[in-house]
């Protein structure tokens, strides 16, 4: 009798088991790589945007370096275009105004023997007078310093203000005297009243940036009547430090504008008496209206003080 063949359910159930578990991890390796891919993508994202980041920041510090830099350059082109007091070319010529204040102030006029000489004018520029003035210093090849007030230049009109130039562009410095020169808005009761005196002169600031340019400005200063002669003055003092500015005052004059009127010869004899055992001498001339003999006088105090071996500088 043929054996009926028995079919091995048991063995079918093990195989179907065994795909079932072969799906499922084959899922869970699925998932897993998806995962990892996923954490690596994102990943690979988060490292691309990290440096995109960097390369725009080092793009925008690159920039701001640029700019930084082109605004110095232009600082440095704007600063080359400034002239306080004299010109680029007439720095050979000057001193450093502040320490001549302090020794002023401090009354030593001694420089270990060098000798220096301010020649300096107050009161233009006058149309009569200073063409003399700039005739005689040319001819001499000297530079001085003009302590100009703005109510002068204006009576002159554009010939005081071309002989500013002139005097200027051949290597004079030029300083501030204040507009009106008015001792009782300056100082009435013979005192400081700061805002009035500030308003006056910056009046001529503002004159002298018309006639030699917005790039011009001076530091130096020479009060109406002299610094010694005014109650708080202490006001001024802390101004002018704070701005690094000076007042110069002066230790020898012609005394051109004290006493008598006085002739060449006696202009001269003045400034030889004031200036004697002077190493700095800061000379007090005018060269306004009504000084002619100051004019005729100039050549011989020249070579009165380059025959005393005596170097002429300005004031800035």
């Amino acid at each position: 009798m043929r054996r009926k063949n028995k079919i091995k359910f048991s063995s079918k159930k093990r195989k179907k088991g065994l795909d079932v578990k072969k799906c499922a991890l084959l899922v869970v390796v699925l998932v897993v790589l998806i995962a990892v891919g996923f954490k690596g993508v994102t990943a690979t994202t988060a490292f691309i945007e990290e440096k995109r980041q960097e390369k725009i920041e080092m793009q925008k510090k690159a920039e701001a370096e640029r700019l930084e830099e082109e605004r110095k350059r232009k600082e440095e082109e704007e600063a080359k275009k400034k002239m306080v007091g004299v010109t680029h070319e007439a720095k050979q010529y000057t001193y450093d105004a502040r320490k001549i204040q302090e020794k002023l102030a401090n009354y030593d006029y001694s420089n270990n023997g060098k000798k220096m000489v301010f020649l300096t004018f107050d009161d233009g520029s006058s149309t009569t007078v200073t063409p003399e003035i700039l005739k005689a210093l040319k001819e001499n090849d000297v530079r001085a310093t003009f302590f100009v007030t703005g109510e002068n230049i204006e009576r002159g009109g554009q010939k005081a203000k071309d002989l500013i130039k002139e005097s200027f562009e051949y290597g004079n410095a030029i300083a501030n005297h204040s507009y009106t020169h008015d001792y009782k808005v300056l100082y009435p009761g013979r005192t400081l009243n700061l805002d009035n005196f500030l308003a006056d002169f910056n009046k001529t600031d503002e004159l002298l940036k018309e006639i030699l340019g917005p790039y011009f400005s001076t530091r130096v200063i020479r009060c109406p009547g002299g610094h010694m002669s005014w109650k708080g003055m202490d006001q001024l003092d802390n101004y002018l430090d704070e701005n690094n500015m000076a007042s110069i005052d002066w230790n020898a004059l012609i005394a051109d504008a004290e006493g008598k009127k006085k002739n060449a010869q006696e202009l001269l004899d003045y400034a030889i008496n004031t200036s004697q055992g002077k190493d700095i001498v800061v000379l007090l001339m005018h060269d306004t209206y009504g000084k002619e003999e100051t004019a005729k006088a100039l050549p011989t105090i020249i070579k009165y003080f380059k025959d005393n071996g005596y170097e002429f500088k300005t004031l800035s």
